[in-house]
């Protein structure tokens, strides 16, 4: 059992390692001697582990699916709640967890990790999925499409994901609640207005 737990944490040094990297060099950039070296482990072992650097970026890509479900699986009171919390949990989550980060700078490069843990594309399905549930739950308001919300919210969640590498005040909350107080009287239904919390109900802020 001791030696499967030395294996699972020399695993997991390795792809927070490699998620490290991949950050801030950028895959092509990113040695496997580095990563190896980073992680406190001999280059014997990355490779029993890991038998490329595209299969490292694949375990990070996967771990970082793993974290991004935990997002998305909050409880709120109704799906636009949902939406607006998971929003907030995301762009808090991207500032501390180098992980998730990669996984979605690897989602720009799909070569490098299976389509089907591209963050970007499961995270626009996800979005399409919760406004369509709201819409099913009658909480939005005649006029925007299902399509044209999606494309909105996720189109700012990437632009705060970018701008937050270069300023951590883009990944505070305080942009995003400016985004849904100015959304949300478009999107949702007039009478589910005043229950909405455009700051999120607890999991996205400080």
């Amino acid at each position: 059992m001791a030696k499967q737990e030395r294996a699972v944490r020399t695993r997991n040094a390795l792809i927070e390692s490699a998620a490290e990297l991949f950050d801030r060099d950028g895959f092509e950039l990113a040695s496997l001697s580095t990563i190896s070296a980073r992680a406190g482990v001999s280059s014997g072992a990355l490779h029993f582990h890991f038998s490329s650097k595209a299969a490292l970026a694949d375990a990070v890509g996967q771990e970082a699916a793993q974290r991004l479900e935990r997002i998305t699986q909050q409880q709120a009171d109704g799906a636009l709640q949902m939406l607006i919390d998971a929003t907030h949990a995301l762009i808090r989550t991207l500032e501390d967890d180098v992980v998730l980060r990669a996984g979605f700078d690897l989602s720009d490069s799909l070569e490098h990790v299976r389509a089907e843990a591209g963050l970007r594309r499961t995270w626009q399905e996800w979005v399409e999925d919760v406004l369509v549930r709201a819409d099913g739950e009658g909480a939005l308001a005649r006029g925007p499409s299902v399509r044209d919300a999606a494309t909105a919210v996720v189109a700012v969640t990437a632009g705060l994901e970018s701008l937050g590498r270069q300023d951590a005040r883009w990944l505070s909350h305080t942009p995003l609640t400016r985004f849904w107080r100015l959304l949300l009287p478009r999107l949702a239904e007039s009478s589910s207005l005043d229950t909405l919390v455009a700051s999120g109900t607890g999991a996205g802020l400080r």
